[in-house]
C-alpha cells in the first residue's frame, strides 16, 4: 500500500485482528450488496470506509424524500435519482481508489448469477423474499458466500450463509419455499427508526467482512448458519444456530 493508504487504514491495521495482511486482502475483495436502501446505505459506507476494493451495488428503485430518514449516503438533491448510480457517485466522492459500478435493475432467478460473478461475498439487504431466495440459490450454484441482513420494526437479523460448503445451511435452509414477492410489510405500513437500521446495516458489513478474512487474520470468523438476532427496543443480541435441511431447494443436492 502506498503512504496515503497505509495512514487512511492505519487504525485498522493496528489492530491484531485485521493486520496489514487483513487490510490488503479487504482491498483485494469484492463485494456485491443488493439493495441500496436502508441496510444497504450504511453497509456500503462501511464496506466502503473499510477499503474494500471492489463494489457492485444493485438496486432498482429511486430515491424518495421519505428515504432520508434512513439511508443518509442520499441528500435531498438526490431525489429521483437511480439509488444504485446516487450510491456509486457517493462512493466516487468518498474514495476515488475504490472501483464501483452501479445496476439499476432488479436481481432475479435470470439475472443473479450474471450480476454475483466473481464476488467473494454478496451483502444482501433487500425487501422481500423473492429476491432473497433467487440470490440465495444463486450463490449456493456459484459458490460465493452469502451476508443475509434483515429489519422489521425493532428486530434486526444478520447472518452468514455457505450453503455451497459441506455440511452448511443455505438462507433457504432458514425460511424455506412458501414466500413470494408481495408477502412482506413494508417500511411505510410498519415505520422504521432510521438508528435501528443503521445498527443492522453495520452489523451486515462487520459479517462480510469477516467472510473477506477468513483464513487471513483473526476477525475472519464468518461464523457460518448463525443468526445473530437484534432487539433495539431492549437492546439485546441472541444467537441462534440455522441447521441444513437436507430437503432444501437450494442447497440438498450438495454433500
Amino acid at each position: 500500500m502506498t503512504p496515503d493508504r497505509l495512514d487512511r487504514f492505519a487504525r485498522h491495521i493496528v489492530l491484531p485482528e485485521v493486520g496489514a495482511m487483513g487490510q490488503a486482502k479487504l482491498a483485494q475483495s469484492h463485494v456485491v450488496l443488493i439493495g441500496m436502501g436502508g441496510i444497504g446505505s450504511p453497509a456500503l459506507q462501511y464496506l466502503a470506509g473499510a477499503g474494500v476494493g471492489r463494489l457492485t451495488l444493485v438496486d432498482d428503485d429511486v430515491v424518495e424524500a421519505s428515504n432520508l430518514q434512513r439511508q443518509t449516503i442520499y441528500g435531498e438533491a438526490d431525489i429521483g435519482k437511480a439509488k444504485a448510480e446516487a450510491a456509486a457517485d457517493w462512493v466516487r466522492a468518498f474514495d476515488q481508489a475504490l472501483e464501483v459500478s452501479a445496476h439499476v435493475l432488479r436481481i432475479n432467478r435470470d439475472n443473479a448469477a450474471s450480476l454475483i460473478a466473481g464476488a467473494d461475498v454478496v451483502l444482501d439487504g433487500c425487501d422481500n423474499f423473492a429476491t432473497r431466495l433467487a440470490v440465495s440459490d444463486a450463490c449456493v450454484k456459484a459458490g460465493v458466500p452469502l451476508t443475509s441482513a434483515a429489519l422489521g420494526r425493532f428486530q434486526g437479523q444478520v447472518a452468514n450463509f455457505a450453503g455451497h460448503r459441506e455440511g452448511q445451511a443455505c438462507y433457504r435452509c432458514f425460511v424455506g419455499d412458501a414466500f413470494d414477492a408481495e408477502d412482506c410489510d413494508t417500511c411505510a405500513d410498519l415505520g422504521v427508526l432510521g438508528a435501528m437500521v443503521g445498527m443492522v446495516g453495520a452489523f451486515g458489513a462487520m459479517a462480510a467482512m469477516r467472510v473477506l478474512l477468513e483464513g487471513v487474520s483473526t476477525l475472519g470468523d464468518p461464523q457460518w448458519g448463525q443468526l445473530h438476532v437484534m432487539d433495539g427496543l431492549k437492546p439485546s443480541l441472541r444467537t441462534m444456530r440455522i441447521a441444513r435441511d437436507p430437503e432444501c431447494n437450494g442447497c440438498g443436492s450438495r454433500p
